[in-house]
This record gives C-alpha cells, sequence and structure tokens, in this order.
C-alpha cells in the first residue's frame, strides 16, 4: 500500500510538473521512472521477493523448529477380531472407546551428518467405555534421534546451493534494473527521432510556402519558369504529407514510451537530447574485471556445476548400501490416571538399524553414475568454452564502445554543417542562382545529418547500459551499483 501512495505521489510530482515545464524530460528522468515504474521493474522485485523468501526459508529450516501434533476425539464403536490364543480361534467383541494423544516436538537437524535431533513429550489418554476403564500412558521426556548411512545429505547440498542461488538473485535483479534502463534507452530515443522529423517536417513546411509565395511572384515578374514554381508547389505539398506521417509516427512512438512508464499524460511531453556525451574510454582489463566480480555469470556457472554434483552424489549414494540409525532414549509409564502417569517414571530405550541393498539391478545404478558424471563433464567444458566467449565479447564490446565518443562528436558536427549547408542553399534559392532541385537534395541531407547523429547518441547509450549491465558499475560516476535489498524486500 505505501508503495502504491508513493508511486502515486511520483506521477503527481511529474504532473505538475508537466504544467510548470512543459514536461521536459531528459534520458535519467524517463529511466529513473521506468525502474520505479514500469511493468518489468514490477516483475524484476517480484522475482526477487520469491527468491528472498525462499532464501528466508531455507535460512529457518536451519533452525530448531518446536512442533505441536494431537489426535483427538478418536471415538471408535466397531466390532474388531480377537483370536484366542490357546485354540487359535477368532471372535468378534464390540469396541466402545476414544483415544486422544499429543506430541509436543523440538526438532533440530544436523546438515553436516542429515540426521535429526528430537526433544519430545508425549501423552497418550484411551478410554473404555464399556470398562469404565482409563488408561494414560506417557512420556515426559524423550531425546530421540535418526542419522542416515551412507545417504544422500540433501541438507548439506542445499546449504552450498541456497547462498549461491540468492547472490545470483540480488544481482539478477540488478540487471534487469539495468535491462529496463536498456528497454527505456530505446524507446526514448525512438520518440527522439520522431520528434525530430516531425520538428523538422514542420520547419520544411514553413520554408516551402514560404519559398511558394516567393515563386509565385517571381513568375508574375517573369524571373523563373511554371515549371520550377510547380516543382516548388509539389515540394510543399511532399512537406505537407511528410509531417502528417511524422507526426503519427511521433504519436505512436509517445505511446510505446509511456505506456512502458504506466503514465498516461504525456500530450505536451517534450524529450531533451543527450547531447552531452561523456568523454569515457575504458580499459578492457578493468571491464572485464569488473564483469566477472560483479555479475551473475560466474555465480551460475559454479551453480550449475554444483547442481551436476548434486545429481552425482545422488546417484553414487543410491546404488550401494542404505542404512539409517535410529535411536530413543527417555522416561514412559502408564497409569489410570494422570498422577500415576507422572509418578515413578521408568526408562524407555530404542536403538535400532535399518538396511537395504539392491542385490543385482542389471547395472542401472551404475548406469545412473555414469550418465551423472558424463552430465558434469559436459557442463565443465560447456563452462569453460562460455566463459572464453564471454570475456572475448565483453572486450569486443569495448573495443566498440570506445569508439563512439568520437562517432558522436563526427555525427554532430555533420549535422552543424548540413544545417549551415542548407540556410546558405536556401538563400541562394531565394536569390534564384540554384533550382528546387538542390535545394531538396541539402535538405535531405540536412535530415539525414540529424537522424545519423541521433542514431549514434542511441548507439552510445545503448552499449553504455550494457556494459552497466554487464559489470553492475557505473563507469560514469566510478562507482559500484548498490541495491538496498533489505528495503526492497520490506515493500
Amino acid at each position: 500500500m505505501k508503495e502504491k501512495i508513493r508511486l502515486a505521489i511520483t506521477a503527481a510530482a511529474f504532473m505538475l510538473s508537466a504544467v510548470v515545464h512543459a514536461q521536459q524530460l531528459t534520458l535519467n528522468d524517463v529511466i529513473r521512472i521506468a525502474q520505479e515504474n514500469s511493468f518489468d521493474a514490477q516483475v524484476a522485485k517480484l522475482s526477487f521477493m520469491s527468491s528472498y523468501w525462499t532464501y528466508r526459508s531455507f535460512k529457518a529450516d536451519l533452525k530448531p523448529s518446536v512442533n505441536l501434533s494431537a489426535n483427538l476425539l478418536g471415538f471408535d464403536h466397531s466390532l474388531v477380531g480377537v483370536r484366542n490364543y490357546e485354540t487359535g480361534q477368532q471372535a468378534y467383541v464390540d469396541e466402545n472407546s476414544m483415544t486422544n494423544s499429543v506430541t509436543l516436538s523440538l526438532d533440530q537437524k544436523i546438515v553436516e551428518t542429515g540426521g535429526v535431533i528430537s526433544l519430545k513429550s508425549y501423552l497418550y489418554h484411551l478410554r473404555q467405555f464399556d470398562y469404565n476403564l482409563n488408561t494414560i500412558n506417557t512420556q515426559p521426556l524423550e531425546v530421540s534421534y535418526s542419522q542416515p548411512l551412507f545417504a544422500y545429505n540433501a541438507s548439506k547440498w542445499e546449504k552450498k546451493t541456497a547462498p549461491l542461488q540468492f547472490e545470483i538473485a540480488q544481482k539478477t535483479y540488478t540487471a534487469a534494473m539495468q535491462d529496463v534502463a536498456m528497454t527505456t534507452t530505446a524507446l526514448f530515443f525512438n520518440v527522439l527521432s520522431a520528434q525530430s522529423e516531425y520538428r523538422q517536417s514542420e520547419t520544411t513546411v514553413k520554408d516551402r510556402e514560404q519559398l511558394l509565395e516567393m515563386a509565385r511572384r517571381r513568375l508574375e515578374l517573369g524571373t523563373t519558369t511554371r515549371s520550377e514554381m510547380l516543382q516548388m508547389e509539389l515540394s510543399l505539398v511532399n512537406a505537407r504529407v511528410a509531417q502528417t506521417s511524422n507526426k503519427l509516427n511521433l504519436d505512436n512512438a509517445m505511446y510505446r514510451l509511456f505506456s512502458y512508464l504506466r503514465l498516461s499524460s504525456y500530450e505536451d511531453a517534450v524529450l531533451l537530447s543527450p547531447r552531452h556525451v561523456p568523454e569515457l574510454l575504458l580499459v578492457p582489463d578493468d571491464v572485464v574485471q569488473k564483469a566477472l566480480q560483479n555479475s551473475s555469470h560466474n555465480g551460475e556457472m559454479k551453480l550449475q556445476e554444483l547442481n551436476a554434483e548434486m545429481s552425482l552424489a545422488r546417484a553414487k549414494s543410491a546404488r550401494g548400501l542404505q542404512m539409517t540409525l535410529t535411536g530413543d532414549v527417555g522416561f514412559r509409564q502408564s497409569a489410570p490416571d494422570f498422577r500415576g502417569a507422572y509418578s515413578h517414571l521408568q526408562d524407555n530405550e530404542v536403538v535400532g538399524v535399518t538396511l537395504s541393498m539392491p542385490i543385482f539391478d542389471w547395472g542401472m545404478s551404475k548406469g545412473r553414475v555414469k550418465m551423472a558424471q558424463a552430465e558434469l563433464d559436459v557442463i565443465k567444458t560447456k563452462n569453460e568454452q562460455a566463459h572464453l566467449d564471454y570475456v572475448q565479447d565483453l572486450r569486443r564490446d569495448v573495443a566498440d564502445f570506445n569508439t563512439l565518443p568520437l562517432q558522436c562528436r563526427n555525427a554532430a558536427r555533420a549535422e552543424e554543417i548540413a544545417g549551415e549547408r542548407y540556410e546558405i542553399t536556401k538563400k541562394r534559392f531565394e536569390t534564384g542562382t540554384i533550382s528546387v532541385t538542390d535545394l531538396n537534395t541539402a535538405q535531405q541531407e540536412l535530415e539525414s545529418a540529424k537522424s545519423q547523429y541521433i542514431s549514434q547518441l542511441f548507439k552510445f547509450w545503448s552499449k553504455y547500459y550494457a556494459l552497466q549491465k554487464t559489470t553492475l558499475y557505473d563507469w560514469r560516476n566510478g562507482c559500484e551499483i548498490t541495491v538496498d535489498y533489505e528495503k526492497i524486500s520490506k515493500k
């Protein structure tokens, strides 16, 4: 409930700022909203919560547990078979009784051995109505221990895998937030591109209207031909068609972005292009080190091998002798009343061993061990190759990323040059020294330069957030990406 209120306040603040600032949003603003409000962010949080409570349950299972079990009001009115031990004859007698029993126990798993030790207290009451007899059996204190021998110890393996699974879940959540940033970046630049094209088409329509009016006056003066005037009018019509199409593209791009952000008020939103590109030159070795240190890559490979080793241990333990040692030590008593049942307690000791062993199974157990061993070898081989590919791909990504700041600067300069050339061309057209074709060519070059610049910005930021996801490191500020997981778990 508190989270919903906080999100409502965030959305309200966003809409309030929209009224004052016409909804001017930067890339960081949009990413922050998405990481709080998008469905992908919510799914990531819920997935982490599931892993969090799974790990909490695992830790709780290692602690002593207090258990109460009872069988109450066990009324029995039936015929039961009774055998005469002297003659061997069986007869049926009327049974009319009620039983009640209660057991209170304190149980503790022994992780290293796989055994269970328990401290118990037991009470049993039998009431025979036909004979007006009460029988009370008690075991006020009993210590019992059960220990499998040569068996698969699930608790020991779970102690190895559960913390690793939770660590992977933490890193997966942090990486999922970077996935949200990458998705938001793509949607943001889609809007930015559509927004740029629409603005350019608006400017083009205004220019063509002015130039068409100028061409008509020049036609009246006889300084231009009707063909050139019609070509300018055609250029205006095409510009208006492009403006309508670009407006639809902008509306669709805006809808996809703000739908992802789960915000409904965006009619006046204006996205600000992140023209400042930080001067980052990443060292491949540093990036690889951070990736191996912070990402879930190593943990996932280790977990795969642990699961394979666990399957191998299970297969090996199932092929041989299975033994379970059990022992109970305590006190007991039986009497017709409670006072007698808890007086003059007698010793109670029970010790036993159960065992089972396959004599001949046509090699089935051996086959299972071989399969498990082969699966472990396959996983190790695949992980070795996957690790080499992971490091190599990461180094290549860093090399690609390091070229992008220069590419962005070149694209920005190209946009400036194309804009200046278009203005010069337009003035030359106004003086009648060039044709409409030359003007259209300059305009197309300007639109291409603007599109290329936005494309280079998108490549830079998408690559940046991809590396930030891989390394879980903020390269702009030079710090680790930290998340308050306890705060998330309390939402």
